[in-house]
């Protein structure tokens, strides 16, 4: 990425940009003016555009008083072509929207020297968004967003009309993103076309040609691959399915406002048709939560939350951030209290995994780490391996077994203390992020782990596709201390979320304009006219006749001998002209109806 962007120079060969192409990279740690506020740091990014709306304007004025200037007119479609190509109309309305989507509008005015890291980034991924360079690089985008901001991050992109270069772990980002993913291995490039399922079919292809060496690598992927197919493949037709309905309902919806109903009824039926298990009473129980309310500051996090735990359970806690998802794994381990309600815990060990990896001690080495009485071996499920051998799993080479730990990178220091864990004698693992920081080999060693364990896991994560395939039970925080129970795959219940916000969003839209239409039609007549009435009173007959005819010949093309005997091309002509002729009639029937409830008519 450093090479592409020009800030990092080759041992060898050369880069060759195409002249007045610009390329901008999204930094792993930002840098700003100091003075800068959140809103002003975001726009600094986009002077170029700024600079070019102003001349625009300016030459607009002019060309209102000399409308024949060849050399402004020349100018003027200059600007445009450039705010066109980099989406510089409406600016404001842009970061309006981008400050609400990335949580950062309540820091608009803030120095942006104060916030954390990770909204820092936020800030910097913003501005370079709304920059549009031609070719813009983005190292782990996904890092520090929560799902919602992801799923915004997503369609941004995807309007985007620049070339995008990224680094990501997050597979569903991937898949959704890139039309071409490339892979460097071993020091050599190979590219693949399309997201991470197909670079997972190629893959795998290519290493069947390929020698015995990587057949643990091929039953990896093979796995991945099976589980991928079976797993998402499947939610993604039943949610086609569901989708198919709901796009017919509301296309229905436009005919029949009444529709809606029936269209929110199935969504709500979407979101909650979970399966319980029904053995619940026959499992140990480890947590039971009764009336558990918790606040920080001046933000109610938990409110009057009631839960119970159980041995063998994968639970997900997901939502945005800020909402208390590790409040809540807090309150678990008992590292905070609630301040009301009571939280029952059995006997039983918890492996607890958070953000800031306590457990390491930067002073000591590997060997340190994991044989603490010394020795070269580590008891891990109940067998003893050799150190050396369990940390290969984990991706760590030999000559790392006696580097300190105060110098491994962010994300070795993950894998350390994910391998550490795994090493304890728990009946429950609880993780906070655990994925944070990880390239994708070493989640998917991860997930090989937690599908071993013995024990009930809870985790809090962002990553859409760990969480589908760990997790079979979500605690889904929604807002002012509001905490949903599912059993649904996260991937289905954010899109039935999604697409009841637009339904939600359809809704008023339908509202406003039945609002408008209504006026209009009070103001215009307080009654139907003759020739209304005659229509409403016949147009129901002449509907019913065409639907009967359209019915039969529907009847008779799926009937070999009636369309044997007819023509299936003389058929088919009818049926189109018959369909021609009813939408019209049913739009008009509608319409004069609207206009009789709008008047207060009896139907």
């Amino acid at each position: 990425m450093k090479i592409i962007n020009g800030s990092l120079e080759p041992d060898s060969g050369r880069r060759i940009v195409q002249s007045n192409i610009s390329v901008e990279m999204l930094d792993q740690v930002p840098k700003f003016q100091h003075h800068h506020s959140v809103r002003q740091a975001i726009k600094s990014e986009l002077t170029h555009i700024l600079e070019a709306q102003k001349e625009y304007n300016f030459i607009s004025s002019k060309l209102a008083q000399d409308f024949d200037n060849p050399q402004l007119q020349s100018r003027q479609n200059e600007l445009a072509s450039f705010l066109d190509a980099h989406d510089g109309w409406n600016l404001d309305d842009k970061i309006e929207r981008i400050l609400q989507e990335f949580a950062l509008k309540e820091y608009e005015n803030s120095p942006v020297s104060m916030l954390s890291g990770g909204e820092q980034r936020r800030v910097a991924l913003a501005g370079l968004i709304l920059k549009k360079p031609d070719i813009l690089l983005l190292d782990e985008p996904t890092n520090h967003l929560d799902v919602y901001m992801v799923s915004f991050l997503e369609e941004m992109l995807l309007k985007g009309n620049f070339t995008l270069v990224f680094i990501s772990h997050d597979r569903y980002f991937i898949d959704h993103i890139a039309t071409r993913s490339v892979e460097i291995d071993n020091c050599k490039l190979r590219s693949f076309k399309g997201g991470y399922e197909n670079y997972l079919k190629s893959k795998e292809e290519l290493l069947r040609a390929m020698q015995k060496q990587h057949e643990s690598l091929l039953k990896q992927l093979k796995s991945e691959e099976e589980w991928l197919q079976k797993g998402v493949k499947a939610r993604l037709k039943r949610n086609e399915g569901r989708k198919q309905r709901v796009l017919a309902m509301r296309e229905a919806a436009k005919k029949n406002p009444s529709q809606l109903n029936r269209i929110k009824l199935e969504l709500e039926r979407a979101k909650h048709n979970f399966n319980q298990e029904k053995s619940v009473n026959k499992k140990r129980m480890l947590f039971e939560l009764k009336d558990v309310s918790k606040t920080l500051g001046d933000k109610c996090l938990i409110k009057q939350f009631n839960a119970r735990i159980l041995q063998n359970d994968r639970i997900a806690i997901v939502g945005k951030n800020g909402s208390g998802k590790s409040t809540l794994l807090r309150l678990l381990i008992g590292s905070l209290k609630p301040d009301s309600g009571v939280i029952k815990r059995g006997d039983f060990s918890i492996g607890y995994f958070d953000q800031q990896r306590q457990m390491l001690d930067d002073d000591k080495d590997l060997i340190e780490t994991f044989c603490p009485n010394g020795g070269d071996r580590v008891d891990v499920r109940g067998s003893s391996m050799h150190v050396y051998g369990y940390l290969k799993q984990f991706l760590f080479p030999k000559e790392d077994l006696n580097k300190k730990i105060g110098l491994l990178s962010g994300g070795e220091k993950n894998r350390v203390a994910l391998a550490l864990l795994f090493t304890k004698k728990v009946e429950c693992l609880i993780l906070d992020e655990p994925t944070n920081d990880l390239d994708i080999p070493t989640i998917n060693i991860l997930e090989e782990a937690i599908q071993k364990f013995a024990g009930a896991v809870i985790f809090v994560s962002h990553d859409r596709y760990f969480v589908d395939k760990i997790a079979k039970k979500l605690l889904i925080f929604t807002g002012n201390g509001k905490i949903e129970e599912s059993y649904q795959s996260y991937s289905e219940f954010l899109e039935i979320e999604k697409e009841m916000a637009e339904l939600d969003a359809y809704c008023k839209l339908q509202t406003k304009q039945a609002s408008s239409e209504t006026k209009k039609a009070k103001t215009k007549s307080a009654k139907l006219s003759y020739k209304e009435q005659k229509e409403y009173e016949s147009l129901p007959k002449e509907i019913s006749r065409l639907e009967d005819e359209i019915q039969r010949l529907k009847e008779c093309l799926a009937n070999p001998e009636c369309y044997q005997k007819e023509g299936i091309a003389a058929l088919t002509e009818q049926l189109e002209a018959k369909e021609a002729q009813l939408e019209p009639l049913i739009d008009r029937f509608l319409e004069i109806e609207e206009k009789r409830e709008a008047l207060g008519l009896e139907t």
